[in-house]
């Protein structure tokens, strides 16, 4: 049973015995996964992230796991004096009298201005940040000199967090609490206050009534899940649909959209155009209508497909009518219970930092969605020619046919939006002869005939390779949902269909469009993990090569950069299936890949040899590049903390040879990003170059608890 609270008015030492008596019967070894699972779901301890970390006693939650996964310090609590002093986590340690480890005497002192989080133990906190610590006065003296933006979290079990605590005029209060049902800013609210004022400002009867089941239901893990808010980044947002903060419903883009208009508008931007589009699944579109009733009532003149659109055609439209931005509600090939939120810049590409950030802040600084203005109806739809002036575009660049003929071909859209414009587009560039498989064509969110809809994904071409076989076809093409990606299969030499690897296609695209579009000013532009071979043909051709992080928000403005210095961007990939060719479009375009790609078979076929015998061409060339990608799950409540110590230690002591071959040359992104181009920030990215010309790189996934590991081997 519970002790019971002191009385109002009670001292601290009152509360101090309270609380002791309360934890002796908590089962702390059992709480401190629980507290570190919230404190990875909150997602604020990043890779760059300085945090100070305290090593646990007894009766406190231990979550120096999560340590690896940042930029990790220490507390050291001197034996003599009540100054607590920083340090390096990776310190050399000492034992101190009351049994927890610490940084050894002596050892390298950090100012504690220079750290972002610090995470604090104490014997209990009240909902208005107040710290009950132990009595020494220890953390009052620290917290005094961190920077006034620094957070400051409480780190306990919810059975110690309380209304009020006595607190005296130097405490510092805190800026969240961290216990098991979840990480939360302070206020003088609970999960469950917080949770109904979010369900009072939901206009969605459907979400209000799930998050008020969850709060009667007093599941308080799942309810505090849920309160942790999805975080904007380069990419937007993303995450399944349901409600409160924590999913993808109305009112989160009801804020979202508040907060992106805020921004626009502190930057010069106010009244402008802003473009809106939406893909098949089942919320897109209301969430679309709500983004432009906020964008109207914000004074934007919203312009938004009336009906499903390829988000390529909604990045061509931001920079063909000049808008300010552009927004598509979309989760690409996620799963079907997800959705998503992509912003464009008015350059047509994807937002980079620092406009994450500002956005992100603006987001954070909006009221509840009730409160937003809104205003229902569009100020204009997008221009019905817009369609025909993205073909025009992509065939302009294109020009001539390459070959008299086409070849027989099938086309999936994997139940997405792009099937009519794949069609309209490759009859437009000389291909008749494209089957569409029929269960695939019309956009449908629930995904029913493939596990996955990725292209990537095997079995997500059977049905296109069964109907290929039946047509007697030589080529299959699939774009992804959203059709900024393509999937690409032959016959195989052996028979069957061969599904090209995405280092493959864009290698055959690369040479392909260097081939055709001349000039000593071509540029092409990868991501550091795709195949070096598009180096290799690149040079070939006199055309420049730039490398960027993964992501087309980095290949596009790169691009664009490198364009204002008197280049001429003709093609960019990234190995996850993703193409641009030409400045049509500022980011990965499904539906112009698939015409060029097109034109690539008809050329082969025009000469007599097959998409397989060009490849092996370009072997004999550039050298046998093989490409092969690993991916190790690290699940739990520990697994990202997993991998970036895992990141950590390959970094600090690499090894000195792979498969005997001598490590030649370690690049850790993480650092020296001030040397390199802004394509190339500072990131958790290992590079080992091997002496005989391989690589292998590492990095942690940003959306899953996994290593990603590349391999990269010249023939």
């Amino acid at each position: 049973m519970r002790p019971e609270q002191p009385p109002a008015g009670a001292e601290k030492a009152a509360w101090r015995d309270w609380a002791r008596r309360v934890r002796s019967g908590l089962d702390m070894e059992s709480l401190s996964p629980q507290i570190t699972a919230a404190l990875i779901a909150w997602g604020q301890l990043m890779p760059k992230t300085r945090v100070l970390f305290y090593d646990p006693l007894p009766d406190e939650p231990d979550v120096t796991s999560l340590a690896g996964a940042t930029r990790a310090m220490l507390t050291r609590t001197p034996e003599q004096g009540t100054t607590i002093s920083v340090h390096e986590f990776t310190a050399p340690r000492e034992r101190h009298r009351l049994g927890f480890s610490q940084p050894a005497a002596g050892t390298a002192e950090i100012d504690p201005a220079a750290v972002d989080l610090v995470l604090v133990p104490g014997l209990a906190f009240d909902r208005n940040g107040v710290r009950l610590g132990r009595g020494g006065g220890h953390y009052d003296r620290l917290l005094a000199g961190l920077r006034p933006d620094a957070r400051v979290v409480g780190v306990c079990p919810a059975e110690v967090v309380v209304d009020a605590l006595p607190r005296e005029a130097h405490d510092r209060l805190m800026t969240h609490l961290a216990t098991e049902q979840g990480v939360y800013a302070v206020s003088d609210r609970g999960p469950g206050d917080i949770a109904r004022a979010w369900i009072a400002a939901d206009p969605d009867p459907i979400t209000r009534a799930e998050l008020q089941a969850l709060v009667d239901s007093g599941d308080t893990a799942a309810l505090g899940a849920r309160l942790v808010p999805l975080e904007f980044g380069t990419a937007g947002i993303r995450g399944a649909v349901g409600a409160g903060p924590g999913r993808m419903n109305r009112a989160v883009v009801i804020r979202t959209t508040r907060g992106l208009a805020d921004w626009l508008t502190a930057q010069g931007r106010g009244g402008g155009t802003v473009v809106v589009g939406y893909d098949g699944r089942a919320d897109s579109r209301r969430f679309a209508e709500d983004a432009v009733a906020v964008l109207s009532g914000a004074g934007f003149a919203a312009r938004c497909f009336d009906g499903v659109t390829p988000t390529p055609l909604i990045a061509h439209q931001v920079v063909r009518q000049g808008a300010a931005a552009g927004i598509v509600i979309t989760a690409s090939h996620n799963p079907p219970r997800d959705n998503g939120y992509k912003v464009y810049d008015r350059n047509g590409a994807q937002i980079v930092p620092p406009a994450d950030a500002g956005i992100a802040a603006a987001i954070a600084a909006v009221g509840p969605a009730a409160t937003i203005v809104r205003r229902s109806g569009f100020d204009g739809a997008a221009p019905l020619e817009a369609e025909e002036a993205y073909y025009a575009d992509v065939l302009a660049f294109r020009g001539r046919a390459p070959a008299p003929g086409s070849v027989p071909m099938v086309h999936t859209a994997l139940h997405g939006v792009g099937g009519p414009m794949a069609l309209r587009l490759l009859a437009a560039g000389g291909h008749e002869d494209v089957t569409p498989v029929p269960e695939q064509f019309e956009p449908d969110g629930r995904f029913p005939t493939v596990a996955f809809p990725n292209p990537e994904e095997p079995g997500a071409l059977a049905l296109a390779e069964r109907l290929a076989t039946e047509r007697d076809a030589t080529l299959v093409l699939a774009n992804d949902p959203d059709a900024d990606r393509l999937g690409v299969a032959v016959p195989g030499r052996e028979g069957g269909w061969r599904r090209l690897t995405g280092n493959e296609i864009g290698v055959l695209l690369g040479d392909f469009v260097l081939e055709r579009v001349g000039g000593g000013d071509r540029l092409v532009v990868t991501t550091v993990v795709s195949t070096p071979m598009l180096a290799e043909v690149a040079a070939a051709y006199g055309a420049a090569h730039a490398v960027t992080l993964t992501g087309f928000k980095w290949i596009c403005n790169a691009a664009l950069t490198l364009e204002a210095t008197g280049k001429r961007f003709v093609f960019g990939f990234e190995e996850a299936l993703g193409y641009t060719i030409g400045p049509v479009v500022r980011d990965k375009d499904g539906l112009a890949a698939a015409l060029w790609f097109a034109d690539l078979a008809a050329v082969c076929a025009d000469a007599g040899e097959t998409v397989l015998d060009r490849l092996a061409r370009l072997a004999v060339r550039h050298g046998v590049w093989v490409s092969h990608p690993l991916k190790l799950a690290r699940e739990g409540a520990t697994g990202k903390a997993e991998i970036a110590a895992a990141m950590e230690r390959l970094a600090g002591a690499p090894p000195r040879e792979l498969g005997g071959v001598p490590v030649a040359a370690v690049t850790d992104y993480a650092i020296g990003a001030e040397a390199r181009p802004p394509w190339l920030p500072a990131t958790s990215l290992v590079e080992l170059r091997l002496a005989d010309g391989a690589r292998a790189q590492a990095r942690p996934s940003g959306t899953e608890p996994k290593l990603k590991i590349y391999v990269d081997v010249r023939g």
